[in-house]
């Protein structure tokens, strides 16, 4: 059976109210109970999600027991000791080993911490930029349950929801590779049951001086410990090694574990060659590459030299493979795309791969990905420049941005297969193109490839590929706009904007525009998307893209149905089905036409309503569009409540929340409930229509949905009004003109505000209900429609009686 909750949501046609959360998910709505009660609760988070995110234990891991007893002492005396959070700052030198003590010390007390472990790479010293904080929180929220549209927009709001996550938790994060206190402090708990495990190559010291950090430096392995670690690591291979070669062997180590581990498998490899002659090969290797400048000194010299030894001793398959990914952007990578770099079948990259991860020149960090020390990800780059042809470097990087490209298209096809695809030239004919099943695989993929993506479209735009750049962004604002992966989506789409206009391509640059478009929209910054939807619209119309022009028209049509704009937004929408009608895109047409009648379900004009929204009903089930039918049937069902028919009206709106139901559709099934609690309480069933508001307004808790949520906070109030529970409807009201008024929704607010001083008038608060009518009044004046205009008559008349 597949799986329903992971099928696409409806075309992002349909997806313009959408708006974003950016409360936090601690926030209770509680009202008293009526008729055997009913209560309003409200949470963003999957009940019970455990997250356990450490690497593995680091292999043959020695000594540190100094180190060990510190971080031990700095767990316990965090037992009640203290309000605020346990942080531990482990600094040291690259290759030092900061890394495996951190990982290996957090397995050795993971059962401290139940309530899960987080863990990130900061990549703080990648050559990409470092991972931002807002970048880190949003992976931590939903690996803490919270979906993906549910977490909020800034960093402030992020870090207060994570905290209040994590708020009485037992959990330890740990922050690989810091660059900066600007990159940690965000992401501190609040609490002091959680442990911080932070390591760097700086000290930090803001977040020891500010923060309580206790910070403790690491250095290099004694002799002991490093001959220790050499022994550990080769004992099952070799025999015989005298310990003062051992010894020898790690002073050319500079006692950094990096080095150590790599000297050692290379000894490994070589099982019967006498440690002596290993030994002056190693000293033969000093000074044959002098690029490597992230380590000053000795241990400099003795990275330089160790590395160089056991790159040299590569088949030169291996060797090669190696030069080529240094060039890849990520943090890590597949199989797939190092096979796409090398030109290689993928079982012989695999193969490869297995060696480099043996000789300690690459990690496999999870099953089918692999990753770069920074380091080595810094040689790996400057082999690749001095032995490599420069034309080999370029075929492998086009052909890593074919695979890419291709690879997000195939993602998009299955993810939202109604978006417009983008076009591209063919791959080359040997690429391993990847291909998707399903939605299920396709999602993976992305989830799995996400930052990759990201870093590729900033790589292609610095090394003068902007066509891959724009057709990146382009393909990938389908899929934001399904995952709401706001920052992302930004960076690519100002990315792909910038690179097809340094290109010239009028295409792209609409494409790109458009996606900001949507995605202004989705951030509720209803004006910014609108500017960037007429750019679009003028560049389609400047070169002949009639299907562009449709959609941009439709962008602008549902911004205006947003705000409650309805005749500008039915202007927009007549022109768009036009449109569609002349090029014979029958599905888009009737996309379109369901917005239209929704205007004219607003504007009064039912007639026209029911005569649109008929014809799209049709179309949607002849092309078996479950999610578009359960919309027009809401639309439906509001048109012949609004018309005095709501006893027809009430099987409409059940079977549209039927579908949602059918097909674990979260979003759909909190939006339609609106609309079934105002048809229950047009059949004056409040008790009923109170239930149907608390569910609606849960789902859009847990999906971020805030203009929604006060939408079912409001139709609670009049509810609650309706069986005479004046104070309860007043602070449903209340709450509701609350988000309205935030979020910038004038029409929603001016309903709330109404609804507000009617609660308050029937308790008998009428100069407070007269203030807020005056305010109803002022924002219902910004309207043109027979229902403002109705309502400002009204209020108008009210309000100048004695």
């Amino acid at each position: 059976m597949p799986d329903k909750s992971r099928e696409p949501e409806p075309d992002p046609m349909y997806k313009g109210t959408h708006t974003h959360l950016s409360g936090n998910a601690g926030d209770v709505v509680q009202a008293g109970n009526v008729h055997g009660g009913v209560h309003f609760h409200g949470a963003a988070t999957a009940p019970g999600q455990t997250p356990r995110e450490l690497p593995g234990d680091v292999r043959s891991f020695v000594n540190r027991e100094d180190e060990i007893a510190r971080l031990d002492r700095a767990m316990n005396d965090g037992d009640g000791q203290s309000s605020g959070v346990v942080v531990a700052v482990i600094a040291g030198t690259a290759g030092v080993g900061k890394t495996s003590l951190a990982l290996h010390w957090s397995h050795r007390v993971q059962d401290r911490f139940p309530d899960g472990q987080l863990y990130v790479n900061l990549r703080g010293y990648d050559p990409g930029p470092p991972l931002e904080a807002s970048q880190v929180l949003e992976r931590f929220l939903r690996a803490l349950g919270v979906k993906p549209a549910a977490i909020p927009d800034d960093l402030e709001a992020r870090s207060a929801l994570y905290r209040s996550l994590l708020a009485r938790r037992r959990m330890l994060v740990v922050l690989d590779n810091a660059v900066t206190v600007g990159q940690v402090r965000p992401l501190l708990p609040g609490t002091a049951t959680c442990m911080v495990l932070v390591t760097s190559r700086s000290r930090l010291s803001g977040l020891v001086a500010r923060d309580g950090a206790d910070r403790l430096t690491l250095g290099i392995l004694s002799e002991s410990d490093a001959v220790d670690l050499l022994r550990r690591v080769t004992t099952a291979h070799r025999s015989g090694d005298a310990p003062e070669k051992l010894a020898e062997l790690s002073g050319l180590c500079a006692g950094l574990p990096l080095a150590l581990r790599i000297a050692a498998e290379r000894a490994v490899s070589r099982p019967w060659m006498p440690l002596s002659e290993l030994i002056a090969e190693l000293r033969d290797e000093s000074g044959l590459w002098e690029a490597l400048t992230i380590v000053d000194g000795e241990e400099g010299d003795a990275v330089r030299a160790v590395f160089a030894w056991s790159y040299r001793a590569l088949p030169e398959g291996a060797a090669h493979l190696f030069r080529l990914l240094g060039s890849h952007p990520g943090a890590d990578f597949g199989a797939q795309v190092a096979a796409a770099m090398a030109r290689r079948p993928l079982n012989q990259v695999r193969s490869l791969l297995d060696l480099l991860v043996g000789a300690h020149l690459l990690e496999q960090n999870r099953s089918g990905r692999y990753q770069f020390h920074d380091l080595l990800r810094a040689y790996a780059t400057g082999q690749g420049e001095s032995e490599e042809l420069p034309e080999n470097l370029l075929d492998a990087e086009q052909r890593m941005f074919a695979w890419y490209l291709h690879g997000a298209a195939a993602a998009q096809h299955r993810i939202t297969p109604q978006a417009r695809p983008v076009p591209l030239a063919p791959p080359p004919g040997d690429l391993n193109v990847p291909l998707f099943r399903d939605y299920g695989e396709a999602i993976a993929w992305y989830e799995a490839e996400r930052r990759n993506l990201v870093d590729v479209t900033r790589m292609a735009v610095d090394t003068g590929s902007p066509e891959t750049a724009w057709c990146l962004s382009a393909i990938l604002k389908a899929i934001y706009a399904r995952l709401n992966d706001f920052h992302d989506w930004f960076e690519t789409g100002q990315r792909g904007l910038e690179a097809a206009r340094a290109l010239g391509d009028r295409f792209g640059e609409a494409e790109n525009l458009d996606g900001l478009a949507m995605a202004y929209t989705q951030f509720q910054r209803p004006e910014r998307a609108a500017e960037f939807h007429r750019g679009a619209l003028g560049i389609r119309r400047e070169i002949g893209d009639r299907y562009g022009e449709a959609m941009s028209l439709n962008g602008l049509g549902l911004i205006g149905l947003r705000d409650h704009r309805l005749r500008l937004a039915r202007s927009h929408f007549e022109q768009s089905v036009a449109i569609f009608r002349d090029l014979g895109e029958a599905r888009r047409e009737a996309l379109v036409s369901g917005n239209l009648g929704q205007v004219y379900a607003e504007l009064g004009e039912y007639a026209k309503a029911e005569t649109l929204l008929d014809m799209a009903l049709e179309a949607h089930r002849s092309y078996g569009d479950a999610g578009s039918e359960g919309n027009v049937l809401r639309v439906l069902s509001m048109t012949l409540r609004e018309s005095g028919r709501a006893s027809g009206a009430l099987p409409l709106v059940e079977a549209a929340v039927a579908i949602a139901q059918s097909h674990g559709n979260r979003m759909w099934e909190g939006y339609w409930l609106i609309e079934l609690g105002d048809v229950q309480q047009s059949l004056e069933r409040f008790s009923d229509a109170l239930v149907s508001y608390q569910h609606a307004a849960v789902i859009q808790r847990t999906i971020g949905d805030r203009t929604r949520e006060a939408r079912a906070w409001n139709g609670a109030g009049q509810a609650y009004r309706h069986l005479e529970r004046f104070s309860d409807a007043a602070d449903f009201h209340r709450r509701a003109a609350s988000v309205h008024r935030e979020l910038g929704n004038r029409w929603f607010l001016a309903v709330a505000l109404d609804d507000l001083a009617a609660a308050l008038a029937a308790d008998g608060a009428l100069e407070e209900a007269r203030r807020h009518w005056r305010e109803a009044l002022d924002a219902y004046a910004e309207f043109d429609d027979p229902r403002s205009t109705t309502r400002q008559e009204a209020l108008s008349t009210l309000l100048s009686a004695p």
